[in-house]
């Protein structure tokens, strides 16, 4: 499966539960290169604990570890690194910078220097517009018209969904699923099957 492919199924319909098995593999291989990697590469020290700071109120820890812990900050650095193209990188973080801005204009303050409720908030303003884009983006593809162009917290929510189940926090702790069945059952007979 090649990167644009995996980047169009990360921003169209349903994420983790409708992954194809193979793409599924290309994120976690992906995944795995976080791992090695050493430092961010493409946020810098402010957009990187903003991304920190979205992710980790998007899926919070709980029992087990949120965003934070799976590193999802890593997952999307890596992507904006080597996968995205340098256009998509740019109007990425430049949502960062759009993100700021609002809060800026509403909170006098960064996002991440915003109290825990100002933060919750704005990202419930951003989610409506999110839903907003979807919405856009279904009636588009209804029509066949142009598409709405990218909506920023919507990729953040995405990329945060699909960084952190394909971490092996999410995947393996979280949901208990496993790509490869630990043990093959074999054939049930016949007659169980009618039962």
């Amino acid at each position: 499966m090649q990167r644009r492919d995996v980047l169009r199924l990360l921003t169209s319909a349903a994420v983790v539960s409708s992954l194809p098995l193979e793409m599924l593999q290309s994120l976690q291989q992906a995944r795995a290169e976080v791992g090695p990697t050493v430092g961010l590469r493409t946020l810098n020290a402010h957009q990187n604990e903003t991304i920190t700071t979205i992710s980790e109120l998007i899926i919070p820890e709980t029992a087990t570890p949120g965003a934070k812990g799976a590193k999802v900050n890593e997952f999307i650095d890596l992507l904006l690194t080597e996968w995205y193209d340098k256009p998509d990188t740019e109007r990425f973080l430049q949502g960062i910078a759009d993100a700021d801005a609002a809060s800026q204009k509403q909170f006098g303050k960064t996002f991440v220097q915003c109290s825990a409720a100002q933060q919750t908030q704005l990202m419930k303003g951003w989610d409506n517009e999110a839903m907003a884009y979807v919405r856009t983006s279904k009636l588009a593809q209804k029509t066949k018209s142009a598409q709405p162009p990218a909506n920023f917290f919507y990729t953040v929510k995405r990329l945060t969904i699909v960084g952190y189940y394909t971490s092996e926090i999410g995947f393996l702790k979280e949901l208990g699923a496993s790509i490869i069945p630990p043990k093959h059952a074999g054939c049930a007979p016949l007659s169980e099957a009618r039962s």
